[in-house]
């Protein structure tokens, strides 16, 4: 699609059945604004960040660099086969975090929630002694957690998330 020709995220966008949705295009410039209002909102230290893969990389690349954090260490989860949600979250490559004090985990959206809720537990389970926050740039009110920041409440339409696709022009 030419770059003139793509949809801006609006604040709020109709329900729309998955069989008629819309896909939506996030820009680099959306991130950046949007990474710069998440950063005036983040109140709580951590000392590590742990993006869920892959949604959560660009993220925690930019938010690594502004605060000068070194441990990044990704974490793999499997919830989606292209738009089709799958029935489990898969999830590998949990990262060694024994001398971390508090952890941001990060990903781009928080949909039902599968995913955050199995990656909390899973790093929970293994290192109960970390303070865990959660950080995501779209969050829809129908999830079944909350991240602890987050900057745009997502509709029901599929976001084109320019990490997805500009290679692809």
């Amino acid at each position: 699609m030419p770059i003139g020709v793509r949809v801006q995220i609006p604040p709020v966008a109709p329900f729309l059945p998955l069989i008629n949705m819309k896909k939506i295009y996030y820009s680099y410039r959306q991130l950046q604004n949007d990474l710069k209002i998440l950063i005036q909102k983040m109140d709580k230290p951590f000392d590590t960040i742990v993006p869920i893969a892959r949604g959560g990389l660009t993220i925690a690349h930019l938010l690594g660099e502004y605060y000068n954090i070194r441990k990044v260490y990704s974490i793999n989860t499997i919830g989606y086969d292209d738009i089709k949600k799958l029935d489990r979250v898969e999830i590998s490559n949990i990262p060694n975090l024994k001398n971390t004090k508090s952890a941001l985990i990060v990903d781009d959206i928080v949909d039902s929630g599968d995913t955050l809720i199995a990656v909390i537990d899973i790093l929970k389970d293994r290192y109960p002694d970390i303070n865990f926050y959660t950080a995501s740039i779209f969050y829809k009110k129908s999830a079944k957690i909350a991240p602890t920041w987050y900057i745009r409440e997502a509709a029901h339409d599929w976001i084109d998330f320019f990490w997805s696709i500009d290679l692809k022009d």
